[in-house]
């Protein structure tokens, strides 16, 4: 284990989220600007070894950094802020990345003064292709903002919003990578039943929701008009499109994405 001087990003917690930001980090800022903890040591550890970043205790890794990334869960921040309160120092500032918990809830716990903002990223974070959701408490400086967006640059999109929006967003873009996998496997379903290999059709499926979604995001076409451009009239296409409607489709995915935006709201009361 080495000896961590302040670093620009801190770490605690380095879960399947959080070690994908970590690694996100690494390659935004360097390394050499990232310490890691997590209560089991040999995970970060491992990861460290891996991204070539610092791997330190808890406490050290909290009191070593201008930006404290919290990615434990919910029911577990407040014994976190409590463990590290009395090592923070003015001018550091406080990332939550736990559903549900507002910024008003964490300032309870936190040091008082401390800056405190929250991100809500998703899994696809992983390989640079996630979407993070990113607000603050009020007062919190517009160089937070940006030191934060800096960090998280290789990890996708960065969007603020409001708080107020936080758990729905996490559930279109937290809890939707889910639903997509869902639909993918679906569709690869539906090509294997028309006589594709089972791995062609799960390649075709996957590249062809990238190659959509990548047109949504760069046209700037509604996606409405994006699908008539391919239903072609008494065609191939239009006729899918009316068997989706027939049996709930879009239907079925608001009803998902509502569900989870609820469950969303009831993790911080």
């Amino acid at each position: 284990m080495r000896s961590c001087h302040m670093k620009q990003a801190a770490f605690l917690g380095t879960g399947n989220m959080g070690g994908a930001l970590v690694r996100a980090a690494c390659r935004s800022i360097g390394p050499e600007q990232v310490v890691i903890a997590n209560r089991t040591a040999a995970k970060a550890e491992a990861l460290a070894a891996e991204t070539g970043c610092t791997a330190a205790g808890v406490p050290e890794a909290a009191a070593g950094a201008g930006y404290i990334f919290l990615g434990v869960k919910p029911h577990m921040m407040k014994g976190l802020l409590e463990s590290i309160a009395p090592v923070l120092t003015e001018g550091q500032i406080l990332v939550s990345m736990a559903a549900g918990l507002t910024t008003e809830t964490l300032a309870q716990w936190a040091p008082a003064g401390m800056p405190i903002l929250r991100i809500m990223p998703n899994t696809p974070c992983a390989i640079g292709k996630g979407m993070t959701a990113l607000c603050g408490a009020p007062g919190v400086d517009e160089a937070h903002f940006g030191a934060v967006e800096e960090i998280l640059r290789s990890s996708g999109l960065v969007r603020r919003l409001e708080e107020r929006q936080m758990d729905a967003f996490s559930a279109v873009a937290g809890c939707g990578p889910a639903f997509v996998y869902q639909f993918i496997e679906a569709m690869a379903d539906g090509g294997v039943l028309a006589g594709l290999p089972r791995t062609a059709a799960q390649d075709y499926a996957a590249q062809t929701l990238m190659g959509a979604a990548a047109m949504v995001l760069e046209s700037g076409s509604h996606p409405g008009a994006l699908k008539d451009a391919v239903c072609s009239p008494g065609g191939s296409t239009i006729e899918g499109v009316a068997a989706l409607e027939r049996h709930g489709f879009r239907a079925a995915v608001i009803d998902a994405v509502e569900a989870s935006w609820r469950k969303n709201a009831a993790l911080g009361k």
